[in-house]
């Protein structure tokens, strides 16, 4: 850890306040943009997905179980793999347990994955989540929300992420948002990518509030560090405090 400055109580809560002031000013934005993202106007879907569930084909508009309002987590995991997205895994962690408490705001969260419903299982038993996780495998639904694409898409100039042109070619993590009238019609009310998926992990915002931050300046890619939680070796990293 770099030298830093060494202060008396008084100065360190001088600086304190002073840090809390922006704080505030970035939690006031935060809300003016949560009412922006409220007030966005809706796309009614109209394709008739169909996902494989443990208990059967299900619609889109099943899947809001018995809530109005829907969030799906678009989980990294190509067909071919065998396990899911290391990134996703970390997001997963941070969501599996607020799925009741969810429920109890008119909520329902879930993940979907284009792999097939016996590797998603597998994936779910071993990393011990309960959270709902389907396939929509055999739909657009990947497709359609911006999270996969074909080599053919892209040479056509046809493939978007965050609202972007892009050439990655694969899968790619997002979370879209739905509502339920009382009809039974689904709206498309939000969806977000990359950085904009954040938010959602309680871990990366604690890394935020320690002095080391979440040091993956130095690093090949930002989580190089990541591990799923079962494939990390020995214990935590430990760092001996440098005398002053």
């Amino acid at each position: 850890m770099p030298d830093h400055a060494i202060v008396s109580q008084n100065e360190w809560l001088e600086a304190r306040k002073a840090l809390l002031e922006k704080e505030k000013q970035l939690t006031r934005m935060r809300d003016e943009v949560s009412a922006l993202r409220r007030a966005l106007p809706w796309v009614r879907v109209e394709p008739p997905y169909a996902f494989a569930t443990p208990g059967g084909t299900r619609s889109l508009a099943d899947l809001f179980d018995r809530s109005s309002q829907l969030v799906v987590y678009h989980f990294m995991f190509d067909p071919s793999w065998d396990e899911g997205c290391k990134s996703c895994s970390f997001w997963a962690d941070n969501f599996e347990r607020n799925v009741v408490h969810l429920q109890h705001r008119d909520v329902t969260l879930i993940a979907v994955s284009r792999a097939p419903l016996d590797k998603l299982a597998a994936y779910k038993k071993r990393m011990g989540w309960t959270f709902t996780w389907v396939s929509s495998s055999g739909t657009d639904f990947n497709r359609d929300f911006g999270v996969s694409w074909t080599a053919d898409e892209i040479a056509r100039g046809e493939a978007s992420y965050n609202y972007a042109p892009t050439t990655w070619e694969g899968e790619s993590p997002g979370i879209s948002v739905f509502t339920k009238d009382a009809g039974g019609a689904v709206f498309h009310t939000y969806s977000c990518y990359a950085r904009g998926l954040d938010m959602m992990n309680a871990a990366y915002h604690y890394l935020d509030l320690v002095p080391k931050g979440r040091d993956e300046r130095a690093l090949e890619y930002p989580m190089a560090w990541l591990r799923r939680r079962d494939e990390y070796e020995g214990p935590p990293v430990t760092l001996t405090r440098r005398p002053r």
